[in-house]
């Protein structure tokens, strides 16, 4: 049997990673030297790395994170932001997910929340878990419509099925009662099995106030303030601290 045989049987069963490692075996007079286990061996190890790739891929196309290059690393630890990096680290290992836990990220506007909470879920992927993004304005438009036609128990199955669901925005649009209660089922079917991040320029002081239905609001900060790690953004916009553009007197 030729090497072209066991490339195309490679190919037929979709073992791309092996098919690379079989051929690099082939052209590189280096792996004679290994036995038949040492490069058997490379050729399904190989194929592992090419499978984890290949999911991490699949799962930051399905996770809607914008910001595919947010970092844990990228992360600016200022003074003035007063940002915990052992907090940081920590959440980075992701064991706030295996332990069913929740992170609140505030701060103003621009101080860097997406940033952070899309690093994060990021590195997220990278360690396997099902991760989606979205805005909560988004959101609660989306859950608004599915009442509308029917799709309501659909919709909350769908985003029950995440290890970590990221809520950007929360706080920044007016919520009414209904909105409320949409976010409550969200929240009540998530962190029954999974992770929540949620991030808002309110404070968490401000939430109940800001939460229309005061029942419903009780609720919501049980289940979240109470399983939650705390990340606070202080020093105002990194957009201006790094922004290039010099600016002139005219006079």
């Amino acid at each position: 049997m030729n090497s072209n045989a066991i490339t195309q049987k490679l190919t037929e069963l979709n073992l791309n990673g092996a098919k690379s490692a079989f051929i690099r075996q082939g052209e590189d007079v280096n792996y004679q030297a290994l036995s038949f286990n040492e490069r058997f061996y490379n050729i399904l190890e190989s194929q592992e790395i090419y499978n984890a790739n290949a999911k991490t891929k699949m799962l930051q196309k399905l996770s809607k994170i914008k910001d595919k290059q947010a970092t844990i690393a990228n992360i600016d630890y200022i003074p003035k932001r007063q940002i915990n990096k052992d907090l940081i680290l920590e959440l980075a290992s992701m064991n706030f997910i295996r332990h069913r836990q929740n992170i609140i990220a505030v701060g103003c506007t621009g101080s860097g929340k997406s940033f952070i909470i899309q690093a994060l879920g990021n590195r997220a992927i990278e360690e396997g878990f099902k991760t989606f993004y979205i805005r909560v304005p988004l959101l609660l438009e989306e859950m608004k419509i599915s009442r509308a036609t029917g799709t309501y128990i659909n919709t909350l199955k769908k985003y029950q099925r995440y290890n970590l669901l990221i809520l950007d925005d929360f706080g920044i649009s007016q919520m009414n009662s209904d909105d409320t209660i949409n976010l409550l089922e969200i929240i009540e079917n998530a962190v029954d099995a999974n992770s929540i991040i949620i991030a808002s320029q309110l404070p968490v002081a401000s939430w109940y106030d800001y939460l229309s239905n005061k029942t419903v609001a009780d609720a919501i900060l049980d289940r979240l303030v109470n399983s939650s790690h705390r990340i606070e953004l202080h020093g105002g916009s990194m957009r201006k601290i790094k922004s290039t553009i010099k600016k002139f007197d005219e006079n």
